[in-house]
């Protein structure tokens, strides 16, 4: 992540936030205001100088908030949920 220009970590930030919401409220039963939230809490800004910056970007927001909402395997208790649907690929 460190070839990324303060813009494009920005941006990147707020698509994931963004996503990670989406799916906090359309499967995690969270209003608005809560996915909000949640997904500030879960995408903080790091600085430009912060250690590993941008590591929580090695996997997306439905993997996260899938393992928010079912846990840590929530692939072996729900294998129907391993690949997003469609609306969420359309949020990119």
């Amino acid at each position: 992540m460190a070839d990324w220009s303060e813009e494009e970590y920005v941006q990147y930030l707020r698509d994931e936030r963004r996503r990670y919401g989406w799916v906090m409220q359309r499967f995690g039963g969270l209003v608005a205001f809560q996915a909000e939230m949640a997904a500030e809490q879960r995408y903080p800004f790091e600085a430009s100088d912060a250690p590993y910056r941008g590591l929580m970007f090695h996997d997306e927001a439905w993997c996260w908030a899938m393992r928010e909402i079912h846990g840590d395997q929530y692939w072996v208790s729900h294998p129907d949920l391993v690949e997003p649907p469609a609306e969420y690929r359309a949020l990119d």
